[in-house]
């Protein structure tokens, strides 16, 4: 400790020492830093003083500034608008100047200065709003400006209507006397205030061109013409005239138009006119549009034909119209036929009186001899929808036929057309419309059944429509192979579709009343009835069965076994669900009762045409699983297994093992106690026994 304390004073003396060495430069440090803070108020005192003489100096410099800045701005200003008012005032005054020669009725220099004030003026100012109205103005002002050049045309103009009416009714009137000439042309609504021509007779010779039309007008034109060496002129000239025009002013005129340009002009009309209207036409969703189209195009063809144009590429291009008319006949017979089946109440016809009957029959192909025979009121077996979809395949039919009128076609390929249109109707549109109806959420199995009602009737009427075809085009059968129609295939197929849902309709029904089932499977006694689940199924099986009474045989019966079938196998897996580990001898009993109850559905034929005991052949696999384990028959099974005459011969040792443990499991659970009775032992050793020759059974069938 005293060495110890010994160091401490060692070290003590130590910083002693340290400290007073530095103590002086500490005290200085700390003069110098009193002096040096002195000096930086000084300073800051004088950087103040300097900032606010600089900032009052600066105040009337700033201003001069910002006046001087101002002074060149307007300055500026007023030289950018000096120059653009230099630019804009000869525009302006250009414009003046057309308005003036407007006025005065000067046309030729009116257009002059139009074209120049539009490509020399405007394009230097193009930018101002001012000059955006007076482009938007120019072609309104041409247009003004050619219609004055023009009005000596009006002549020709109003009368070119009447020349083309004229020389196209020749060709209407073997087809209707009540089209109008004034119809005829595009034009002659519009012109018809300028030239009034009174009609004349219908028996009375329509006259020519040169009849109607006084050509003075035209050579004064190729004097403008001349005079203007205005190509634009001669253009509008021959833009705006009739084929029919063009023969007269060929003999007539020279250098204004000859036989070679007719023909090169007819070509490139031809091929615009084409372009156009396959344009234009594939956009047209209505057919009635489409059916004026092709009137317009087989009246303009005829009458130019008759003047010796050749006009084949327009039938040819008629005949690609035809399709396009095909598709939109389909898709306004789509919604047509949804209209019909989604307002459709699937119930028969109610008839109250005979006119009403025969109001039916006229419309529909139907002969009933014993329906004929029973009172009013009575019902037709098929929905109001029969009627309507036959009609409607009849008005399809005379919608096709319209089409093809005045086409230049043989009656053979009319009715190959009319056939071909008819069996996309039928297998396309008519199908696909049936088919969604019957795959509905909500289609019930009464409108099921009525539709394989409606299908058969509408199949049966397919004979008929083949004569109707054959009437309205002349074509026998007998004599031309013609195209066949697929109805029959359309409606089969809709009707196996809803035999198809009726089948699966059914089974759905039938698992909703089986998740009803509420079994006590430990129960030591069956009930006195059956279950009331199964009773109402019952009920709902015969109900329905009921409603079948109108459809084919086959289909009610393949009906009624699918369904006895399924409850079948359903009773059965129900029988063997996992779920289910024990069983007892009293729910066996009680699940007997339940299938006596189906078998007695069974054995009271639901529906006719059964022979013998078909129909509780479907139930025979339970029957014959609750019959050995009931009658507890293990000998006899085990000793007839595998022979034809097995009384047993539908039980699988599977099925049999399965349901004999869970037996055992139940045996072995109530018995705890009872084991060491003798009788209950010997039960136990015999289901052992039975389980073991099962399980020998089942091996030896997999090896």
């Amino acid at each position: 400790m005293e060495k110890l304390e010994a160091r401490i004073r060692n070290h003590d003396r130590e910083i002693e020492k340290m400290c007073n060495f530095h103590y002086q430069g500490f005290v200085d440090s700390i003069t110098e830093l009193l002096k040096v803070r002195g000096e930086a108020q000084k300073l800051k005192n004088q950087v103040t003083d300097t900032n606010r003489k600089l900032q009052n100096e600066g105040k009337e410099l700033i201003l001069a500034m910002q006046e001087l800045r101002q002074c060149r701005l307007q300055q500026r200003n007023i030289s950018a608008t000096v120059d653009k008012l230099t630019l804009c005032l000869p525009v302006l005054e250009m414009y003046s100047k057309l308005r003036e020669q407007m006025k005065s009725k000067r046309h030729y220099p009116a257009l002059k200065t139009l074209e120049h004030l539009e490509h020399t003026f405007l394009p230097q100012v193009s930018h101002y709003r001012f000059c955006k109205v007076m482009v938007d103005n120019i072609p309104r002002l041409r247009k003004e400006r050619k219609a004055q050049q023009q009005r000596n045309l009006d002549n020709i103009v109003s009368q070119q209507p009447r020349i083309g009416g004229g020389k196209k009714s020749k060709k209407e009137f073997s087809a209707s006397s009540e089209l109008e000439v004034k119809n005829t042309s595009p034009m002659s609504e519009q012109d018809s205030g300028i030239l009034d021509v009174e009609d004349e007779d219908e028996e009375e010779e329509v006259p020519g061109a040169q009849d109607l039309v006084d050509f003075s007008p035209v050579y004064r034109c190729l004097h403008i013409y001349s005079v203007l060496v205005n190509a634009k002129f001669r253009w509008r000239f021959l833009r705006f005239r009739f084929f029919v025009v063009e023969d007269h002013i060929l003999h007539t005129t020279q250098g204004l138009v000859n036989r070679a340009y007719i023909d090169e002009l007819w070509e490139m009309a031809l091929s615009k006119t084409i372009a156009a209207l396959r344009t234009h036409s594939s956009y047209c969703s209505d057919p009635s549009l489409v059916l004026d189209l092709k009137n317009l195009i087989v009246l303009f063809a005829d009458t130019l034909q008759g003047y010796g144009f050749p006009v084949n590429q327009l039938f040819d291009m008629l005949l690609e119209i035809q399709d396009q008319y095909s598709e939109t006949l389909l898709k306004k017979w789509a919604g047509v036929f949804r209209n019909i089946l989604d307002s459709d109440n699937y119930s028969p016809i109610p008839v109250s009186n005979d006119d009403v009957y025969r109001k039916i029959v006229g419309q529909f192909p139907f002969q009933d001899a014993e329906l004929e025979k029973q009172p009013f009121p009575k019902k037709f077996p098929f929905s109001e929808f029969v009627p309507k979809v036959y009609g409607q395949i009849k008005e399809f039919i005379y919608a096709c036929l319209k089409f093809s009128e005045d086409l230049h076609l043989s009656s053979t390929e009319v009715d190959d057309m009319i056939r071909k249109s008819t069996n996309l109707l039928l297998t396309r549109t008519l199908s696909n419309c049936l088919q969604n109806v019957i795959k509905r959420k909500n289609v019930g199995l009464t409108e099921l059944v009525q539709i394989i009602i409606n299908t058969t009737h509408l199949e049966k009427s397919c004979k008929f429509l083949e004569e109707f075809i054959t009437n309205i085009t002349n074509v026998l059968p007998e004599t031309v192979h013609t195209t066949k129609l697929y109805g029959t295939t359309t409606f089969k197929d809709a009707r196996h579709a809803a035999e198809e849902e009726i089948y699966t309709n059914l089974n759905q029904k039938i698992d909703q009343f089986l998740q009803l089932a509420d079994y006590d499977w430990m129960a030591p006694e069956p009930g006195s009835r059956a279950s009331e689940y199964l009773v109402d199924l019952i009920g709902f099986l015969r109900s329905t069965f009921a409603v079948f009474t109108h459809l084919p045989g086959k289909v009610a019966q393949t009906a009624c076994m699918s369904a006895c079938k399924h409850l079948s196998t359903s009773l059965l897996q129900l029988l063997l669900e996992a779920e289910v580990r024990q069983l007892t001898l009293g729910a066996l009993h009680q699940f007997n009762l339940d299938v006596e109850e189906c078998e007695q559905f069974a054995r009271s034929g639901p529906v006719p045409g059964f022979q013998g005991d078909t129909l509780q052949l479907a139930f025979i696999d339970l029957r014959q699983l609750l019959d050995l384990f009931i009658q507890w028959d293990w000998s006899t099974y085990l000793a007839d297994y595998g022979q034809p005459t097995c009384k047993y011969l539908r039980v699988n040792p599977t099925t049999a093992l399965i349901l004999l443990e869970k037996m055992r499991d139940t045996s072995r659970k109530n018995n705890v106690f009872a084991q060491f009775r003798k009788n209950e032992r010997d039960k136990q050793k015999l289901i052992d026994t039975v389980a073991k020759q099962l399980r020998g059974l089942i091996n030896s069938h997999h090896s």
